[in-house]
């Protein structure tokens, strides 16, 4: 999957690049925001949703494997004057970038839906290892295939890959009207929250 996001930056064919989804704003600026705290943005891309939180008083880690879409973003943050801990990297291996548990807010913006199995269940023992008690995961994943994405994303196997720890709050389909293929893999949101207390 590396491979083909590798592929679809060197054309500049990136439009999740240029979303910010209602969903994310809800969460930061909304009624009922999240206090402002740590964010972990995996698979950052060209950095725009961790640019957002960061301009909203979030400390922000982006986890990316592109490099040259970290180094856009690393541009981005600069212009928009906020500092972002960029650690380029697989979210499938996300203990070995030393960082420090206690994120209060994962997100991701079609990333998770791009992995196997066996990927899945690694990106949740990483997600895991760093979500802090009460946590929220906001994130956004097609449900139905559609390459290079092989396997649709469910509530059912985010529980299994990410554990008991882990409930949902809620799920809704995407309503952005965005790209062709957001629709036609019919891509929807889930957001969980982390037990307080875990086992």
């Amino acid at each position: 999957m590396s491979i083909a996001y590798r592929l679809l930056y060197r054309i500049g064919f990136t439009p999740w690049d240029s979303v910010l989804p209602g969903e994310l704003t809800a969460m930061i600026e909304g009624p009922d925001a999240l206090a402002p705290g740590r964010a972990l943005d995996l698979g950052s891309g060209k950095g725009g949703k961790a640019v957002y939180m960061a301009s909203h008083g979030w400390r922000v880690t982006a986890v990316e494997n592109v490099l040259s879409a970290m180094r856009d973003a690393r541009r981005r943050a600069d212009r928009a004057g906020v500092r972002i801990d960029f650690r380029p990297g697989d979210v499938t291996r996300l203990t070995e970038l030393g960082l420090e548990p206690g994120y209060s807010l994962v997100f991701d913006f079609g990333c998770y839906h791009g992995l196997n199995p066996a990927q899945r269940s690694a990106y949740g023992r990483g997600v895991n290892a760093l979500a802090a008690p009460g946590a929220t995961l906001l994130l956004m994943g097609f449900t139905r295939p559609l390459p290079p994405v092989t396997r649709g994303v469910t509530a059912g196997d985010l529980l299994a890959h990410l554990g008991s720890d882990w409930a949902v709050e809620w799920t809704r389909p995407d309503a952005s009207r965005g790209t062709s293929a957001m629709n036609r893999a019919a891509a929807s949101w889930f957001c969980l929250r982390r037990s307080d207390r875990q086992a």
